[in-house]
C-alpha cells in the first residue's frame, strides 16, 4: 500500500490559504480517481483508491489529517503503523515557502527544513527518511509577517499559479505511486530547473525591442 497525505489546518477559516495546498492536492487526488472521504482510525480522513481485483493493502490511501499543521505527525503516524505502510511507500505534501510559488521539489528524505507538519511527522515516525513533495508558494511581501502570508487567502494571479501547481503536484503523486520518488524527482524537479532557465534566458520584458 502506498499512503499519500498533504498537509493542512481544518476548518473553513483556512480553506484556500497557502498552507493548505497539501490538502489541495489531495482533494484534487480523490477528484480525478473518483474516491470519496470517509473517517478514519485516526484524527484524519481518508479515501481509498483501489483498481479492479486489488485488496485494500494494494491500493493507494489519500489522508488528510484532522489535527493542525504542527500536530500532523500525530494522525500520519498512526495510520502508516495502523495500516502497516513502509516509510518508502509514505509521500508527504507540503508548501514551501523557500521555493517560488508554483514550484515542484520532490526529495526522498531529508531534514523539516522549517516546516512545522514535517518537524512533527519525523517526531512520530523516529525518522527523517520518508519522501516529500514541496509546492513552491513563496514568502510574499517582505514586509508582511510570514504566518499572515501562508494563512492568507490567495486571490489574483497567485491563485492561477497555484491552480496549476496543484494539478502538478497531483500527476507528480499519480508517479510516485506507479514509479517511485526517483521518477518523480527526475521529472519534476527537473522540470523546475527547466522553468529557472528559460526565465533567466528571456529578456526583460519578454522579448527584443524595435
Amino acid at each position: 500500500m502506498k499512503l499519500i497525505a498533504g498537509l493542512g489546518n481544518p476548518g473553513a477559516k483556512y480553506r484556500e490559504t497557502l498552507h493548505n495546498i497539501g490538502f489541495e492536492v489531495i482533494d484534487e487526488l480523490a477528484r480525478r480517481h473518483g474516491v470519496t472521504f470517509e473517517s478514519a482510525p485516526a484524527e484524519a480522513m481518508i479515501a481509498k483508491i483501489r483498481r479492479p481485483g486489488e485488496t485494500l493493502d494494494q491500493g493507494v490511501l489519500l489522508v488528510k489529517p484532522l489535527t493542525f499543521m504542527n500536530l500532523s505527525g500525530r494522525a500520519i503516524g498512526e495510520l502508516q503503523r495502523y495500516f502497516k505502510v513502509e516509510t518508502d511507500a509514505l509521500l508527504v505534501i507540503v508548501d514551501d515557502v523557500n521555493l517560488p510559488a508554483g514550484q515542484l521539489r520532490a526529495r526522498r528524505g531529508g531534514s523539516a527544513g522549517g516546516h512545522n507538519g514535517l518537524k512533527s511527522i519525523i517526531a512520530s515516525l523516529g525518522t527523517d527518511q520518508f519522501p516529500r513533495l514541496r509546492v513552491g508558494v513563496g514568502r510574499g511581501d517582505s514586509r508582511r509577517d510570514l504566518a499572515d502570508h501562508v494563512l492568507g487567502r490567495v486571490s489574483g494571479d497567485l491563485k492561477e499559479t497555484l491552480a496549476t501547481a496543484v494539478d502538478a503536484a497531483a500527476e507528480a503523486a499519480e508517479v510516485f505511486v506507479t514509479a517511485g520518488i526517483g521518477d518523480v524527482m527526475n521529472r519534476f524537479n527537473r522540470r523546475a530547473e527547466t522553468q529557472v532557465e528559460a526565465d533567466i534566458e528571456e529578456p526583460a520584458g519578454g522579448g527584443t525591442s524595435g
